[in-house]
C-alpha cells in the first residue's frame, strides 16, 4: 500500500483497512492475514490511546511518519500491533484486532497451538500478532517499503458489510464507536466491555 493511504485521518483509514492483507516474511516462511476487525485510536483526542498524555519511550513510534508499525506489550503477556496514520507528530493509529489467515496456515498453526480451529488463529489482537510472528523488535517497521512486514491492497468488503461499534475492553472512552469489522466474518473477536479489577487483600 502507498504511504498516502495511511496519511489520512485515522477514522478514514481504519474501516478502509478491512479486507487488506498483512504479510510477514520470516526465515520460517510467509504468513498472510486478511484483516477482518480493527480499532481506531486518535491520540490527543482519545483517552483510550497510549498517546493521549503525550510522547513516551514506549509510544514514540506513534509520533513518527505514517505507514509504520507500533508494537507494544500489554498485560505482561501479549504483544499487539498498530499501523500509524496521519502526519508525523500526530499520534494516531489503528489496532489490528482480528484477521483470517489466507496463506501460510500451516505455519500459523505451529505458532498458535492453542487454536481449536483455523478461525481462531488470528481472532484477537494478541493471537494475530502471534500468528504473524510479530514482536517488539518489529516496532517502527515500514509496511510501505520492501521490508519483511508489508500491507497489500487485498479486496475491501462492500460498504454495506462494514459494521462499527464500541472498542473492546477500554476504561477510557469506552463508548467511542471506533471499532470496525466485516459483518458475518467468523474470525471477528468477541466483544467484551472493560471490567474493572477488584482490589484484593
Amino acid at each position: 500500500m502507498p504511504r498516502g493511504f495511511f496519511d489520512r485521518p485515522v477514522l478514514e483509514v481504519a474501516p478502509d483497512l478491512l479486507g487488506r492483507l498483512v504479510v510477514h516474511r520470516t526465515a520460517d516462511g510467509d504468513v498472510t492475514a486478511r484483516l477482518t476487525e480493527v480499532e481506531a485510536y486518535d491520540g490527543p483526542n482519545d483517552p483510550g490511546s497510549h498517546a493521549y498524555r503525550g510522547r513516551s519511550k514506549r509510544n514514540g513510534t506513534m509520533f513518527g511518519p505514517p505507514g509504520h508499525v507500533y508494537v507494544y506489550f500489554t498485560y505482561g503477556m501479549h504483544h499487539c500491533m498498530n499501523l500509524v496514520c496521519g502526519p508525523p507528530g500526530l499520534p494516531t493509529g489503528v489496532l489490528l484486532r482480528a484477521a483470517e489467515i489466507t496463506d501460510g496456515v500451516h505455519l500459523a498453526r505451529k505458532r498458535r497451538l492453542a487454536a481449536k480451529s483455523d478461525r481462531e488463529l488470528a481472532r484477537g489482537p494478541a493471537r494475530l500478532v502471534e500468528a504473524l510472528a510479530v514482536s517488539r523488535g518489529d516496532d517502527g517497521a515500514d509496511v510501505c517499503g520492501d521490508g519483511p512486514l508489508t500491507v497489500h491492497h487485498g479486496t475491501p468488503p462492500p460498504p454495506g458489510l462494514i459494521c462499527r461499534g464500541p472498542r473492546v475492553g477500554l476504561r477510557g472512552a469506552a463508548d467511542f464507536p471506533w471499532r470496525f469489522w466485516i459483518d458475518g466474518e467468523p474470525t471477528v473477536s468477541v466483544y467484551r466491555p472493560h471490567a474493572p479489577r477488584r482490589a484484593t487483600g
